[in-house]
């Protein structure tokens, strides 16, 4: 295996990784519109991800900085082609993450009501939109001889592509559900249990047409048998909520989230961007890839700097790993 094919298999665990952790991240930040009844709960839902959520992030910033590094042609057109949804998913990063910094800093109802709706649409737009993304680079795009982008906006929002987000925000709001049931308490425990049933039904219809649009689309024996695996995964998690295996359900819901990733690479490879203009235009590992010797000094880095940062991400779970409830939100000071 030459080293852009292991790049390109790095860049997939990494964009896995964060569909994986920022998926239940988004979920949960999408659920404080649609579980939480009051002021309280909304806190009780914010704090479960509190302590995690900008950790999560570091897998983003890591498949950007990957693919900029390893595969600069599939970067710049990319970042190019995609510009607009791209930078809507930045801003709403962004005003995420001061959200959640800044909503407690002052006690008017107002405020924080507000950084409240903000945490809610910055969650469920980029769930939605990373779909649309993805959906586009595994279906192709409009790229020219030169490796550009000279397709439009409009040609994003195809029906394939606005499917693929559908999935990844039912997916991750499902998975979301699953982790406030598993880290929650009480009444909000139980109602994250019904809502991830229905939730996830709805997920397991738009996921089963998606993949089997893709598997029929473009692909494969291997593809298939991770199709098989994210659809077993997702039945068996809605099994274990129903159960009220808290804990199982997580573990395959992330499984389901896992496998459907692990399918669109495949799909994909040895392509990294389809062109739909012409074949011979297409980004693929070895056209897009930078030179054997950067490729080389980035595995060494690789190699020495991913199992502390995996250390460190599980110590932050395992130091925030109870559960928390109503009881344990203090009352505001006056």
């Amino acid at each position: 295996m030459e080293l852009h094919d292991v790049w390109f298999v790095l860049i997939a665990v990494l964009w896995t990784g964060y569909f994986f952790l920022e998926g239940f991240d988004f979920g949960v930040g999408v659920l404080t519109k649609l579980l939480a009844r009051n002021r309280p709960e909304r806190r009780v839902l914010i704090n479960t991800i509190g302590p995690v959520w900008d950790g999560n992030e570091v897998w983003l910033l890591s498949a950007g900085g990957a693919t900029f590094a390893a595969f600069p042609e599939w970067y710049a057109t990319l970042f190019s082609g995609f510009y607009l949804p791209l930078l809507l998913i930045l801003v709403c990063l962004i005003v995420r993450g001061v959200a959640f910094e800044y909503r407690v800093k002052r006690p008017e109802e107002n405020w924080q009501r507000n950084w409240e709706h903000a945490i809610f649409w910055a969650s469920l737009l980029p769930a939605f939109l990373w779909g649309v993304a993805f959906g586009n680079i595994v279906r192709g795009v409009k790229i020219d001889r030169n490796f550009e982008y000279v397709g439009g906006l409009g040609d994003l929002l195809n029906p394939y592509a606005l499917l693929g987000g559908l999935v990844t925000l039912t997916l991750f709001t499902f998975h979301g559900a699953v982790f406030t049931a598993l880290k929650t308490v009480g009444d909000i425990r139980e109602r994250a249990r019904k809502l991830a049933t229905k939730v996830g039904l709805v997920a397991a219809v738009l996921a089963l047409l998606f993949l089997l649009w893709t598997q029929v689309d473009s692909g494969d024996a291997k593809s298939l048998v991770a199709l098989a695996v994210a659809v077993a995964a997702l039945v068996a998690a809605l099994m274990a909520n129903q159960a009220g295996r808290e804990g199982w359900s997580f573990a395959l819901s992330g499984i389901t989230i896992v496998a459907a990733v692990a399918m669109l690479f495949l799909t994909l490879f040895p392509n990294v961007m389809p062109s739909t203009l012409n074949e011979d235009w297409s980004l693929t590992v070895t056209n897009a890839s930078s030179s054997p010797y950067t490729l080389k000094i980035m595995t060494w880095c690789a190699g020495v700097a991913t199992p502390l940062v995996l250390l460190y991400q599980g110590w932050t779970y395992w130091v925030f790993r109870k559960r928390i409830g109503t009881h344990h939100i203090a009352e505001p000071a006056h």
